[in-house]
């Protein structure tokens, strides 16, 4: 069924591209600063758990909770775009090593959904249950205002809570440019 979307007539890339090869890459994005927490926490004594359950304000989920919130996000929207069924996953993780695996089982998954499948999807519905509601969205509008808000607020979210608690990290340890050309402007 065609739906209407407001990004309709503005993609110029598929919509498999703009979706799964983003996500995947804020995964391996989180797992490189995941790296650099289990670094930092080894070199200053810092107990794992106290890394992974911080949290930036008393309401707000812990660290491990947002990485798992981030790797539903991603699995979903690989299901709800490709009309397969994402891996569940329990929520039990409880160490560095769980969250890690957890992330790379979700880029896994995400490797193996296809892009014509995703590409099919484009202008069709997607329909996102929730308690109480549904949602119901075109696959452009599902990807652009629910899944990149959720799955970014919840990446930067799990930066800011390594930043806070001494983590090394700068923007680029979030961004890990990929595929990027660096022009140095010459010597005047």
């Amino acid at each position: 069924m065609a739906v209407k979307s407001h990004y309709r007539g503005y993609a110029f890339m598929s919509l498999y591209t703009l979706s799964i090869p983003v996500l995947r890459r804020g995964l391996v994005n989180m797992i490189a600063c995941l790296d650099k927490g289990v670094a930092w926490c080894a070199e200053t004594g810092l107990a794992e758990g106290e890394l992974l359950d911080a949290r930036l304000a008393p309401d707000m989920h812990p660290l491990t909770r947002q990485y798992q919130i981030a790797s539903d996000a991603a699995k979903g929207a690989g299901g709800r775009l490709s009309g397969g069924e994402p891996p569940s996953m329990a929520d039990t993780e409880a160490s560095f090593a769980d969250l890690r695996g957890r992330i790379q089982r979700t880029i896994d998954y995400l490797d193996t959904v296809d892009a014509a499948t995703v590409d099919a999807k484009a202008g069709t519905e997607v329909l996102v249950k929730l308690p109480g509601a549904e949602l119901r969205f075109s696959a452009e509008d599902f990807l652009a205002s629910f899944v990149f808000p959720n799955f970014f607020f919840h990446a930067s979210m799990a930066y800011a809570i390594m930043r806070m608690k001494g983590v090394p990290l700068g923007k680029m340890d979030y961004l890990q440019l990929q595929n990027v050309i660096v022009r140095t402007p010459a010597a005047a």
